[in-house]
């Protein structure tokens, strides 16, 4: 019930504050013992009052004015119109509403139309010598609910501000674990790989080749070392603000003969082809092209069968570009419940790139990828 009412307030609240004050006045302008005439017109100015009144945020400037010549009418020419005590509350609401929704140079008018106001409530009161008692009260009169419109204004602002930092901030943690999330897969997806594939392999070899399976364990052993500095990173940027994450430099192409000698010694052949001048890179972009190599080569040695795999580094005047392609008789395009490729599309979808699959007539699969090097600047 409390939530439906407070529903009906933020929907309605103008509209029912201005048919409450509607209402007084006309109650009070039909106890009137004045001529039929002078009532119509009474009646009437009041209804113009309560429809605006009704829409006063829309038409702040609007609803002020007809007050202020509704109230210096009334001080002018008494006689001409019944007084309606109820109109003072339509003066106040409009002072207030005129403090809470105007703003820019529209408030210098606002002013100026209330400073009318205030000379025609001396001028009438007090026609022969002002007293500052008078100024005093009539300030303070004008001047309250304008200010109790300018606070509420104000904090009003504040709240907007504070909420649209609280959406920047969620959007920005989401995209944060999103790509934690996809650094996790990378790494995890990886390692795993080629942990597997060198245990499956020392494991037929521990009897017959003893120093070939020993090879292959000192390789799970660094292979497990290595995932575990990078989960180690990773799940430390996800720590309470007050204990230090624990960083290591993120891997960028440069580190791709030692990705490729790892691939390599899980028994997937390797050729790296650059073409262009190498370059220093922008940091995000190095990294996005060291992931998506790195999630393409396991690719190819979890899905790709028996093959041979060959990444192409192609380096333009304002994009790199990247090409993995293997001969396998397998998918090698991450086909199973994984996130692999699905992980590289948002990678390359963050720089506005594009990103291409093919499987070939005769066997295999080319992955080609193309990261504008301009947006990572912005």
């Amino acid at each position: 019930m409390r939530d439906e009412l407070a529903s009906f307030a933020r929907r309605h609240g103008d509209e029912a504050l201005a048919v409450m004050i509607t209402a007084l006045a006309l109650t009070e302008i039909l106890r009137f013992d004045e001529s039929v005439g002078s009532r119509v017109a009474a009646v009437a100015g009041v209804v113009i009052l309560g429809t605006v009144a009704a829409r006063r945020n829309r038409l702040p400037i609007t609803f002020l004015v007809l007050m202020v010549v509704a109230t210096v009418e009334e001080l002018a020419l008494p006689g001409l119109f019944p007084t309606v005590r109820a109109l003072g509350l339509f003066l106040l609401l409009a002072l207030y509403n005129a403090g809470a929704h105007i703003s820019g140079r529209r408030t210098l008018l606002a002013g100026g139309i209330v400073g009318v106001l205030f000379l025609a409530y001396l001028a009438t009161e007090y026609p022969e010598r002002l007293e500052a008692e008078a100024i005093v009260f009539y300030v303070l009169v004008l001047a309250a609910p304008w200010s109790v419109g300018r606070a509420v204004r104000g904090w009003r602002m504040s709240d907007s501000r504070l909420k649209q930092q609280e959406a920047k901030t969620e959007t920005v943690i989401a995209e944060e674990r999103a790509r934690i999330a996809r650094e996790l897969h990378d790494v995890i997806a990886h390692s795993i790989s080629v942990i597997v594939l060198q245990a499956r392999g020392g494991r037929r070899l521990i009897e017959a080749e003893p120093a070939d399976a020993r090879k292959a364990f000192e390789i799970i052993e660094q292979t497990g070392q290595q995932a575990l500095e990078e989960m180690r990173r990773l799940l430390g940027m996800l720590r309470i603000r007050d204990e230090k994450p624990a960083l290591a430099p993120q891997p960028t192409l440069k580190e791709l003969d030692a990705l490729v000698e790892q691939v390599k010694s899980a028994g997937l052949p390797v050729e790296v082809v650059l073409e262009g001048e190498p370059r220093e890179l922008p940091a995000s972009v190095d990294l996005s092209a060291y992931r998506i190599v790195q999630e393409a080569l396991t690719n190819v040695l979890r899905h790709a069968g028996p093959a041979r795999a060959r990444v192409v580094v192609r380096y333009g005047a304002n994009d790199l570009e990247l090409e993995i392609g293997d001969d396998g008789p397998g998918t090698g395009d991450d086909s199973g419940p994984g996130y692999g490729l699905i992980g590289m599309r948002e990678r390359v979808s963050v720089y506005g790139g594009e990103l291409q699959t093919e499987r070939r007539p005769q066997g295999g699969f080319t992955l080609r990828v193309r990261l504008p090097l301009a947006s990572a600047r912005l």
